[in-house]
Formats: structure tokens, sequence, C-alpha cells
């Protein structure tokens, strides 16, 4: 794991597998990121028209996974997604400034 430094954002995700049948599992991550994720969130929640929980958990993968491929975008598992992650990512991003701007 990269050791985390005072820049960016620091955050702890905890996810617990419930299943009252049994014994349940945990995994936990530590990661930092330049983007304020809880502000992402709320965007996401305004402006992209999915439900709040649905929101979040987009707001949540596209913040893992996006900085794990810019920084491996030459490795094989990202290269054929590479570009339509891009694209995707650029008709978000100004769909919610839109939103946002709308708001004003």
């Amino acid at each position: 794991m990269n050791p985390i430094t005072k820049k960016g954002h620091h955050y702890r995700i905890t996810v617990e597998e419930f299943d009252s049948q049994k014994e349940s599992k945990t995994l936990q991550i530590e990661f930092q990121d330049r983007e304020d994720l809880f502000h992402l969130v709320e965007v996401l929640k305004k402006g992209s028209e999915l439900p709040a929980d649905e929101a979040t958990r987009l707001g949540l993968a596209l913040r893992l996974l996006g900085p794990v491929m810019m920084q491996k975008r030459k490795h094989p598992l990202f290269l054929d997604f590479m570009p339509h992650f891009k694209v995707f990512m650029q008709n978000l991003k100004s769909k919610m400034k839109a939103s946002v701007q709308g708001d004003h």
C-alpha cells in the first residue's frame, strides 16, 4: 500500500459483508485522493438524476478506479477501456458542470 502523505484528502473505506447466516467478512482500504469525495458525491446526487445511493456508489467507484487507471494506463488490463473511460468522464464532468451552473 502507498504511504499516506499530507497532500490531498485521506480516506478509509470499510466494506462489511452482511449476512446473518454466516460469519461476516470485512475489507478495508486507506488511500488519498486529490478530489474531495464527499463534494463529488453531493454533486452527483444533485446532478446525475440517479437515486442517492446509486450516485454515492458511482462517486466511490469513479474515485477508486480512475486514479488506478490513470497511473497504470499502459497496463494491458486498461488499454482497451481507457479511451471509453476518458470519454465517459468528460461527458460526466460537462453534465455535472451544467447541472451545478443551472442551480445558481
